[in-house]
């Protein structure tokens, strides 16, 4: 394998976290300690919302063991909008907040994108053409999370090709499940864990998902996420994908 892969979770801060994840015991102020010692990512989704002060970046980057990678989520005032061509003021502001603080831990940017934005060619275009390859002297790498079938053509695949783009893929019964290899790395969401199950998903499935991230692997660097669906078992089917993949 010529990857690394990292394995984690949505944000980590979610109170039914404490008792089946976090000890009862534990400090709010050092959940991420704690979750970024069991897993090896974590995406950052209150980007998605609102933007934070350079201190905070500094601080989660001081926080986290030194192989720690962090992915963000894009700001949805770049994504959830009519004209994408027309983000370029956006994404400024929001890559200008302080991501950079975060060093080589500064994973993936995810930008997500509703199910309601349907794929146009030109436009599209324009948004990758907008996004920075490079800041403060830092490489940066995007993904864009598509939710529409429409997005489910050569065409956008070649896009994304060209501007070296990862595409989500996004493990939902819900959403295009598109594999396509457009970059140097591949980025995950796996949204399908189940409450009734002690780690979310069954051994059959990990040993599936195992085989998939090390083909990922072959060709790159592997950012997986446990997303949404039982959230509560998120961090326990991380932990044993890891192990899985130990």
């Amino acid at each position: 394998m010529s990857g690394k892969i990292r394995i984690g979770i949505g944000g980590w801060t979610f109170e039914p976290w404490r008792g089946v994840f976090y000890p009862v015991d534990l400090p709010q102020k050092r959940e991420l300690e704690f979750a970024s010692r069991a897993l090896t990512s974590i995406e950052i989704n209150g980007t998605y919302y609102s933007t934070f002060k350079p201190d905070n970046w500094r601080k989660w980057r001081d926080e986290t063991p030194d192989e720690f990678v962090f992915s963000v989520k894009g700001s949805r005032f770049c994504t959830n909008r009519r004209v994408l061509a027309e983000s370029g003021e956006s994404i400024a502001k929001f890559m200008g907040q302080g991501l950079t603080e975060l060093g080589p831990k500064l994973g993936p940017i995810n930008w997500q994108f509703m199910a309601t934005k349907k794929f146009d060619q030109e436009d599209f275009g324009a948004f990758l053409g907008l996004l920075p390859k490079e800041m403060d002297g830092i490489a940066l790498r995007h993904a864009v999370e598509v939710r529409s079938p429409t997005f489910a053509c050569e065409a956008f695949y070649d896009l994304a090709r060209k501007h070296r783009v990862a595409i989500v893929y996004a493990k939902d019964d819900d959403f295009p499940e598109i594999d396509q290899p457009t970059a140097d790395f591949a980025y995950a969401r796996l949204m399908t864990s189940r409450e009734d199950l002690e780690i979310g998903v069954t051994d059959a499935e990990l040993d599936t998902l195992a085989r998939q991230i090390k083909t990922w692997a072959k060709r790159g660097d592997v950012f997986a996420y446990f997303i949404s669906g039982a959230k509560v078992r998120n961090p326990a089917a991380a932990q044993a994908l890891i192990a899985k993949l130990g």
